[in-house]
């Protein structure tokens, strides 16, 4: 990844991959964009869902396929207007699941999550209402917003990571406030 927090290496990944129990779903996530490399990539990380964090072609796509039957693809659109929506709709009948997140892979270091940001959660429900595949929500979730968040664009999962962290590292107050946000917004829905 250009950048973000929480860049793992890919051997501690395989470790990690190998010891999830069977029922729970082992995320790659990777920037790049050809076959062959993100195929290498899962080959040696063993992951059973790959999420693709740049944009890639309908080649790859087929590609990867064909590469890797089994796999889960989860594509990550970064919502940066009502662009996406065509992009989300454009990847959908490749993947099995679109991620929206507030990235921007036009920046000069790609930023490809993790950003702390919140795109426009209208968007983001407008393609939920679309798309007939699971949409996941990202970008600048925190435990103050992630109500507004289900309620807004209800998801079928979510994605956290700077929202939980203090000066970089996972910090336990926020990730608990975060939960417990989720099972009060549950109840509202």
């Amino acid at each position: 990844m250009p950048s973000g927090p929480g860049v793992i290496d890919e051997e501690s990944i395989a470790e990690i991959a190998a010891s999830i129990p069977p029922g729970v779903s082992s995320f790659l996530l990777t920037s790049w964009q050809d076959a062959p490399s993100i195929i290498a990539q899962q080959k040696k990380c063993l992951t059973i869902t790959i999420q693709l964090c740049d944009k890639i072609g309908r080649k790859t796509y087929r590609e990867l396929r064909d590469s890797m039957p089994g796999i889960a693809l989860v594509q990550v659109i970064h919502v940066n207007g009502k662009e996406s929506i065509d992009e989300a709709v454009a990847a959908a009948p490749f993947v099995n699941a679109v991620l929206l997140d507030s990235g921007n892979p036009k920046a000069s270091v790609k930023e490809l999550g993790g950003t702390g940001r919140v795109h426009d959660w209208s968007v983001s429900r407008t393609i939920r209402e679309v798309l007939s595949i699971p949409v996941f929500l990202a970008g600048g979730l925190r435990p103050d917003n992630v109500a507004k968040a289900i309620r807004d664009v209800a998801p079928f999962g979510l994605d956290v990571c700077s929202g939980v962290r203090t000066e970089g590292k996972l910090d336990e107050d926020k990730l608990s406030r975060f939960f417990e946000e989720i099972r009060t917004a549950a109840f509202r829905v």
